[in-house]
Formats: C-alpha cells, structure tokens, sequence
C-alpha cells in the first residue's frame, strides 16, 4: 500500500513537473506583444475606414512576387491585407508579415503608401531576447522606400549592431511586401 502511494505521488510530481515546463514554454514561444493588429491599423489609417481583403495569387503572380523579392519561396497564394479610406481616397494598404528572425517569430505591419513605397512599420509581436529589437526610430529609415535595389541592409537601410538578423529579417520582409502589392496592384481587376 505504501508503495502504491509512493508511484501516485511520483506521478503527480511528474505530470506538475511537466505542467510547469509546459507553461514556461507557452511564455517564452508567445513572444512579446507590442501592439495587435487591430490596434496597429488604427494607427496607421486614423479616421479612415479600414477594410480586411484577400486575394488569391496565380503561380505566375507567386512566382513574379518571388523574383520581385529576392526570396526563395513564393508567396503564399492566399494573401489578407487591409485598406484604409479616408474621405473616398486610398490612404494606403497594410500587410501582416510573420517571420522567423533568428529562431524564434516576428509579426510586423507593413503600411504601403498609395504611390507603392513604405509608409511604416510597426513591430507587433516580437519571440527573440528583446536585446535583438532594433529601437523605435530604426524603423523609420523605411518611410518612402519604394521597392528597389537599395532597398536593401548596407545601402538605404542601416544595419545594426547587436540586432542583424532582427534587420535582415525586417528588410527582407519590407521587400517581400512591397512585391506582392506591386503584384496585386498590376492584377487584372475583374
């Protein structure tokens, strides 16, 4: 009997144990949360109605968002993003980018102006040790950038120390929206 008591107490310590380590993973892999969407796009679209759209890419629109880019991968073919309307005009278009920084994920909203370049971005959520989180002001040197050569780490967006791949990661994702806006936009209207 004591025996018996002893295997039921070994059990309960082992499954807390593993409810424990359970819930400091869930905290660590949350990441955290800066802003949620909802809150990002009333930032950048104030007094603006803000409208949620998906679009469905063809392989060929993947593939041309792809070489645009410089990514590996195509896009996926289902793309969210949302309009902000003021006053019956496009103020811009914002995009939700999820990616892997170093080994953990980042969400950032990408803003693109009604002429094609950045408008903003803002860090949603963000896994990694904060210590790789370029500051606020970073960001800003992305307002304007069209989709280009120089936008890239070394030319038009200065790297920084500490946070290289948080500004790779950044980077590359600002190139990869700004390719499928230029995608969707030159897409036939049906």
């Amino acid at each position: 009997m004591e025996r018996l008591a002893r295997l039921r107490l070994l059990r309960i310590a082992r499954l807390l144990a593993v409810a424990a380590a359970l819930v400091v993973a869930a905290r660590v892999a949350s990441g955290k949360v800066f802003l949620t969407a909802e809150e990002a796009l009333k930032l950048a679209f104030p007094g603006a109605t803000i409208t949620r759209r998906t679009a469905f890419l063809t392989k060929a629109q993947q593939q041309a968002a792809r070489q645009l880019s410089g990514d590996e991968e195509p896009p996926s073919a289902l793309a969210t993003f949302y309009t902000g309307i003021r006053d019956g005009r496009l103020v811009g278009t914002a995009y939700v980018d999820t990616h892997v920084v170093r080994t953990m994920p980042e969400t950032i909203l990408v803003v693109v102006d009604p002429a094609g370049a950045i408008a903003r971005i803002e860090v949603l959520s963000f896994s990694e040790p904060e210590e790789y989180l370029p500051k606020a002001h970073w960001y800003e040197q992305f307002q304007g950038k069209p989709l280009d050569d120089e936008l890239s780490l070394k030319r038009a967006i200065r790297p920084v120390t500490g946070a290289t791949l948080t500004a790779r990661a950044t980077t590359d994702a600002a190139r990869r929206v700004l390719a499928l806006h230029k995608v969707l936009r030159e897409a036939p209207k049906p």
